[in-house]
């Protein structure tokens, strides 16, 4: 009789085999159907360590910018794992409980991660980059039990309220006072090998968004959702087994558990990262080629700085390259291509699910576009107004085929959690269209579409075409009330450096639009503006667009009025 362990590996070895072939792979693949008790950490990661040929394969391997470097052997990191599970639960850490976990790409992070899952207990990644007030609320709404974070952060948590343990990561003259000592861990005798403690339906991970609209949602995974749900994420990819991947990404995100834990770990494949403090494109590809590196993802700030250095020939092992977090204009693409005759491919997925669209290997890459439904992921187009399926409009699920990689739903919030699931559908948010061959191109979060003149405009449209401006590093496009037009696009725009917030500028960034875009998409207004953002980076497009309701009818000195500056 199988074991859900079997069933995971045979889902795995059968999409690796395939995801090369989209038709193949969206034909055959079904999602395992895991019963009764399964656990990510003992299930999965702790059979590839405890087996003699990939157990001595590098699971993790950190490089700092000073050189220092973090080889941990998967049998290296299990045992780790098991040692701190051990010293955890003797501080009274057990099935159930909500530990938040504050670190950077560090060993600790990844070896605490497995450890807090083999207990049965739920993490809750969170940046180092919170400030007490929000710390606080994650503790209260998160019912937090305990908390592990670097000692240099202790001091954020002097005044937050709240009856749960401290551990602190360091050495021992950094160990505040009240604190535990986490690497007391490492002197225990350890009470694994760990079995599973959990069923298939009990949670492991709760993610707070980035909240770009509203408070944090605090977001519930379960022993499968992410786990086995992220096989789509390493199908996207395309990582294998003794691969060396690279995800930049930051901790307390869920990015970083796709593509720097789930991901490469189902793949049994090395994860790669790279530590820097002040971003140096040569500095990066030295370590791509150092590393050996296969499989390599970075965000589009990224890509854009890469390609203002000298590219060079591609780094020797690169087999798959991948953009996440917004996709990247078509010349970004296209000088990559031209240099290392690689694709950046996209995808697109949520906090809320693991890779629902992408592009994915070896298949072609039409500019702009995400790619096409991940095989087992039912991707509807849903029509807002007659609420059936068309050929534009919001990214939904279809529940009734509901796929293993979505959440369990949102921790304490059943009025959320109707809304979002409302019609028979998972409802993400975000507007796009669909092409004659399946492939789908993203328009916008619902909430950030606007009329302009009766014409629908996506804002996306405009920035992406924004951002390709030498003066613009960043841009956000919100509706401004017209008496006339109802609203017209303009833009908040963030400066590249020796460009000037003048008239000039300001004429150019709109010319460039004008030439670029549709007639009836033209960006009427330019501000130059520093953007509000959440913790994660993401612009709250909120502010802006409150923004502008407030100052309606009033002239803004520091705007620019396309009528003023450009003909035509």
């Amino acid at each position: 009789m199988s074991t859900n362990t079997d069933l995971y590996r045979s889902a795995r070895d059968q999409l690796v085999a395939v995801i090369g072939d989209y038709d193949k792979a969206l034909q055959t693949f079904e999602w395992p159907r895991l019963e009764g008790a399964f656990n990510w950490a003992t299930d999965w990661f702790d059979v590839i360590a405890r087996d003699p040929v990939t157990g001595d394969r590098l699971a993790l391997w950190i490089v700092e910018e000073d050189g220092r470097e973090a080889q941990i052997t998967f049998a290296q990191m299990a045992d780790r794992s098991d040692r701190v599970a051990t010293w955890l639960e003797r501080r009274g850490i057990g099935k159930g409980d909500r530990v938040i976990l504050m670190l950077g790409n560090q060993v600790e992070l990844w070896e605490a991660m497995l450890a807090v899952a083999k207990l049965g207990a739920v993490t809750m990644p969170t940046t180092g980059a919170l400030g007490p007030a929000d710390l606080a609320d994650r503790i209260s709404r998160g019912g937090a039990t305990a908390v592990i974070a670097n000692a240099a952060d202790a001091g954020k948590f002097a005044d937050v309220p709240g009856d749960y343990s401290r551990i602190a990561v360091g050495a021992a003259l950094t160990t505040p006072a009240g604190w535990d000592r986490y690497a007391d861990a490492y002197d225990v005798v350890s009470a694994g090998p760990f079995a599973a403690r959990t069923t298939v339906d009990d949670t492991m991970l709760i993610y707070f968004t980035s909240g770009t609209t509203s408070k944090p949602k605090l977001v519930e995974h379960s022993q499968v959702s992410y786990p086995v749900g992220h096989l789509s994420t390493m199908a996207w990819i395309g990582v294998r087994p003794g691969d060396v991947h690279l995800a930049i990404s930051s901790p307390g995100w869920a990015k970083h558990a796709w593509s720097c834990f789930f991901a490469p770990w189902i793949a049994e494949a090395t994860i790669f990262v790279y530590n820097y403090g002040r971003f140096d494109a040569a500095a990066l590809l030295h370590q791509l080629n150092r590393a050996q590196v296969n499989t390599f993802c970075a965000p589009p700030t990224v890509w854009r700085m890469l390609i203002q250095s000298d590219l060079g020939a591609k780094p020797a092992g690169l087999r798959e390259i991948l953009g996440a977090g917004e996709p990247l204009n078509p010349d970004v693409i296209a000088q990559v291509e031209k240099a290392w005759g690689l694709t950046i491919r996209d995808g697109f997925g949520q906090t809320e699910t693991t890779l629902q669209i992408g592009n994915t290997p070896g298949q072609p890459v039409r500019p702009g576009s995400m790619g096409r439904p991940m095989p087992g992921v039912p991707v509807v187009l849903v029509d807002p107004l007659t609420g059936r399926p068309a050929d534009e409009g919001e990214i939904c699920l279809d529940l009734r085929r509901r796929p293993v990689n979505l959440m369990t739903g949102y921790l304490d919030d059943p009025a959320r959690n109707a809304s979002v699931t409302e019609g028979g559908y998972y409802h993400t948010g975000d507007v796009a269209r669909r092409d004659a061959d399946g492939y789908i191109t993203y328009i916008g979060r619902t909430d950030d579409v606007f009329k302009s003149s009766d014409y629908k405009v996506s804002p996306f449209e405009l920035e992406s075409v924004l951002i390709e401006h030498p003066a613009v590093v960043e841009a956000a496009v919100v509706p401004q009330p017209d008496d006339t037009r109802l609203s017209v696009p303009k833009a908040y725009v963030a400066l590249a450096a020796g460009w000037e917030a003048n008239a000039d500028t300001a004429k150019a960034i709109m010319e460039y639009a004008r030439d670029h875009l549709a007639p009836y998409l033209k960006v009427r207004r330019v501000e130059f503006y520093e953007l509000p953002k959440t913790i994660s980076g993401k612009i709250r497009r909120v502010e802006l667009r409150r923004r502008e309701e407030d100052s309606a009818g009033r002239a803004i000195a520091t705007e620019y009025r396309y009528e003023d500056l450009v003909s035509g």
